[in-house]
């Protein structure tokens, strides 16, 4: 249900960025929404200060993808026509799992990404979102504190170039990424600390733009080469073809493994990976700029859905509760598919309804927990992740989830269920599922596609212009 025009109420979205337009577009069928935004916005697609991960490779899995389109319809439409690309999975994806071998390639596929830069992608959405008359923003401003009490928040209070007020507000998200101040302003407000939990591979990431050779950035697939938790220094690399015939390359490597800001370095790093197909491919093309560099990779995660006591007019959506390993690609899945469970939310109750921050507290935490599931399931394993070793019930999963990739490295039926949980389309239970424990055990282990460099029938089975044959 959405409230009446005699019952309008108002919101403030704290964050600008992906999460935060998202969020106000959903309210703005309930409230009259301010997002504050501590950075001066850029009118189109540009890089902007609080967003360092923009510089770095982003795909928007399918189960992103259709919860963005549903929240704004027509949207993908227009990234398409700005540039942007649907890439069928697995039709235009060429993966190298970590356990070894090389995921199959099929004619006809059911999950849809979308791949372009995240300054693409921010701008296409922020232009959507702002066309709304419900919608203000302020930029330039910064949330200092919550105003309220312990069992509700009246609004927020922010600091500009104009001096400090107090926005008030019926409901305010905290959709500021992962250096939101949550847990300090629900203790200032005379709440328990909120339970948290990090697992920091100690990753590293290094990016740089290209020049695609000739017609290759036509049609041309991602190229993933993923590392593998179990050898340390854990080493990986992505391709990913993005608007204005360009390629986007993101290396990665763990604690003694990492890569660097070196322009000479970074070809012969991605030689180094577990197989060289990136660099190989890179020796054709031309470099565009600088590489950049990141360490803030860890998993953290706050389990908001689980505190004792919640405020009401008060939830956390996004990188704010939990932010994820970048290398997974699933960070704005989640929060898409977040913002969608609190759309769901706000249809079944009013705004200002005793308990509804709560539900979207709730709701919001099922999709953060299938990308935690999947990031935390492989980066435990790396040498200083946590400070406890990985469990057994850890280790038998991670075991149970490399038999249900090798599995659908060879099989159909697997490979789609294994799809259908990583595009986020299905929880990671859906891997305990009857028929899929059939195909994982029942199966025969297919010898990985290694070898260095790719001889001649690899590269056209793995790059080649024909996938295999098949459907998934």
């Amino acid at each position: 249900m959405s409230d009446g025009p005699a019952a309008r109420r108002t919101a403030v979205v704290i964050g600008g960025g992906m999460t935060g337009m998202l969020a106000a577009a959903v309210l703005a069928r309930h409230a009259d929404v301010t997002v504050v935004e501590r950075d001066h916005l850029p009118d189109g697609p540009a890089p902007r200060k609080g967003l360092p991960q923009a510089r770095h490779a982003h795909i928007l899995w399918s189960g992103g993808v259709k919860a963005l389109e549903e929240l704004l319809p027509g949207v993908v439409g227009l990234l398409v026509a700005r540039g942007a690309r649907t890439a069928r999975i697995m039709t235009d994806l060429v993966s190298k799992a970590p356990s070894g071998q090389w995921f199959r390639r099929f004619q006809h596929s059911h999950h849809t990404n979308l791949l372009c830069s995240r300054d693409l992608l921010d701008a296409v959405v922020r232009e959507r979102v702002l066309e709304d008359p419900r919608i203000a923003l302020r930029s330039g401003t910064e949330a200092l504190s919550l105003e309220g009490d312990a069992d509700r928040v009246a609004g927020v209070r922010v600091r500009s170039a104009d001096g400090t007020e107090v926005l008030a507000a019926d409901l305010v998200v905290d959709a500021g990424g992962r250096a939101g101040r949550a847990p300090v302003w629900l203790r200032e407000l005379g709440l328990p600390p909120v339970t948290e939990r990090t697992v920091d591979a100690g990753v590293a990431y290094a990016s740089r733009l290209y020049r695609a050779p000739g017609t290759t950035a036509e049609g041309f697939p991602v190229v993933n080469v993923q590392a593998d938790p179990r050898q340390a220094p854990g080493r990986g690399g992505v391709l990913v073809p993005v608007e204005g015939g360009r390629w986007l390359v993101t290396l990665s490597g763990t604690r003694g493994g990492e890569p660097t800001a070196d322009l000479d370095a970074f070809l012969d790093f991605a030689r180094s990976l577990p197989h060289p197909v990136i660099g190989e491919l890179l020796a054709e093309a031309e470099p565009l700029g600088d590489v950049v560099t990141t360490r803030s990779t860890a998993n953290k995660r706050r389990y908001y859905e689980k505190a004792a006591r919640w405020p009401d007019g008060f939830a956390v959506l996004g990188d704010a509760v939990a932010g994820y390993n970048p290398v997974y690609g699933h960070g704005l899945s989640a929060s898409a598919l977040a913002v969608l469970a609190m759309r769901r939310v706000l249809e079944r109750q009013p705004l200002t309804a005793p308990g509804t921050a709560r539900r979207i507290q709730r709701a919001a935490a099922r999709p953060v927990e299938s990308a935690w599931s999947l990031a935390v399931g492989q980066d435990v394993f790396y040498p200083g992740a946590q400070e406890q070793p990985p469990t057994r019930l850890e280790r038998a999963l991670a075991a149970f989830v490399d038999r249900a990739v090798d599995a659908g490295s060879r099989n159909p039926r697997a490979l789609r269920v294994l799809l259908d949980v990583m595009s986020m389309e299905a929880p990671p239970s859906r891997l305990l599922m009857p028929d899929m424990l059939a195909l994982v055990y029942l199966g025969r282990k297919k010898p990985p596609l290694d070898g260095v460099p790719l001889t001649e029938q690899e590269r056209k089975a793995v790059l080649g212009t024909a996938p295999f044959g098949g459907e998934v």
